[in-house]
């Protein structure tokens, strides 16, 4: 039974009760105080028959008394009605705002009892809902602080020892030791921009600028960027991207997910192995699978990997990365209103990263209609 309802059934029970009351007062206590008022007037020598205006003057009197006595009664009975009733919806109310107040001065742990109406129990889920989210954010934030201080710690520890080695004499300022300065520099602005990209990412959305695309040349294109390191690391990188996939994407923003995931893959694959992309069209847009013969991903790593900063035990460190790039990346999917996800058949058997992206409006209406088959 909904709320409205409810409310208006309690309105009318406290009206029909106050009725009942009246009447039943009314029917109760009349007769006898009209018989009282006739008993007085034949104690007065009047006789009860004496004339209808004595009897009518007996009868008014007492149906005033007991017209007096009946409304008492029925505000008293409605007023204890109406405050069951009242306490009976306002409880609950007065649950959630407490929730809230505990909620705002930072306790995310409150539970609100869920009340039997329908309504206020959908208010109470909510609120819990809501202290569970805060709680998992501000675990989320904890961890984020932890994790960013970790991340600091090791270049400026670098720098830290380096500085003092040129303060001490122990190292001389030749290029060698100024680049390796240069390098860990290099690394800490390069957090600064990861965290400036995953802060856009997760809270206001990754800025977009959509276009209608070839995700198959953007997959080329990601390739081409990085067929060099494949070279150099001996490690097969295979194009299956000849066929055009209409996609309405950013175009930066997807070729920065699909170099992310080839450069991943790379450093997860030892000399010999081999890294394969492919795009292909889907029904509602596109795809684009990276498969790696590298170390694979176990069960526990394959949502964790795209956690921030998370790293895959016992994986290759053969980048200087901050370890979010995949993080950014599924945000940058999401907000082209795709996704990006992981498979492995296990460790030892490498792993597939899935991009997906919607189509073009045209292509994707047309898709729809094209009969299956």
């Amino acid at each position: 039974m909904g709320l409205p309802l409810r409310l208006f059934l309690s309105a009318a029970a406290v009206a029909v009760t106050g009725a009942i009351v009246a009447y039943l007062t009314v029917w109760l206590v009349a007769p006898a105080l009209f018989e009282h008022q006739v008993g007085m007037m034949a104690g007065g020598g009047r006789s009860p028959g004496a004339g209808p205006t004595g009897l009518r003057d007996a009868f008014r009197s007492a149906l005033t008394t007991a017209l007096a006595v009946g409304v008492a009664a029925s505000v008293v009975a409605a007023v204890v009605l109406a405050w069951f009733v009242t306490r009976r919806l306002v409880r609950p109310l007065d649950a959630v705002r407490a929730a809230t107040r505990q909620i705002a001065a930072g306790d995310y742990q409150v539970s609100v009892p869920v009340p039997v109406e329908p309504e206020l129990a959908a208010l109470a889920a909510d609120v819990n809902t809501l202290g569970a989210a805060l709680a998992a954010t501000e675990t989320r934030r904890t961890r984020l602080l932890g994790d960013v201080a970790h991340e600091l710690r090791t270049p400026l520890t670098t720098l830290d020892g380096y500085v003092e080695g040129l303060i001490d004499g122990v190292f001389a300022p030749d290029p060698e030791v100024l680049g390796s300065l240069s390098d860990e520099l290099h690394r800490l602005h390069r957090l600064a921009d990861d965290l400036a990209s995953l802060s856009r990412a997760e809270e206001q959305g990754p800025a977009l600028q959509p276009v209608d695309a070839d995700l198959a040349a953007l997959a080329r294109r990601a390739a081409a960027r990085l067929a060099p390191q494949f070279d150099d690391a001996q490690v097969a990188l295979v194009v299956h991207a000849d066929r055009t996939v209409p996609v309405r994407v950013d175009p930066d923003r997807i070729v920065q997910v699909l170099t992310n995931l080839l450069g991943n893959a790379l450093l997860a694959t030892a000399a010999g192995g081999s890294v394969t992309i492919t795009a292909r069209p889907t029904g509602q847009g596109g795809q684009v699978d990276v498969v790696d013969t590298g170390v694979g991903l176990s069960g526990p790593d394959l949502d964790r990997v795209f956690e921030r900063f998370y790293r895959v035990p016992g994986a290759p460190r053969r980048s200087a990365g901050s370890g979010i790039g995949l993080t950014i990346a599924r945000g940058i999917a999401r907000g082209h209103g795709g996704d990006l996800t992981a498979s492995s058949a296990g460790p030892g058997h490498g792993a597939r990263f899935t991009l997906t992206v919607p189509a073009r409006a045209g292509h994707r209406a047309e898709s729809a209609r094209r009969p299956p088959g």
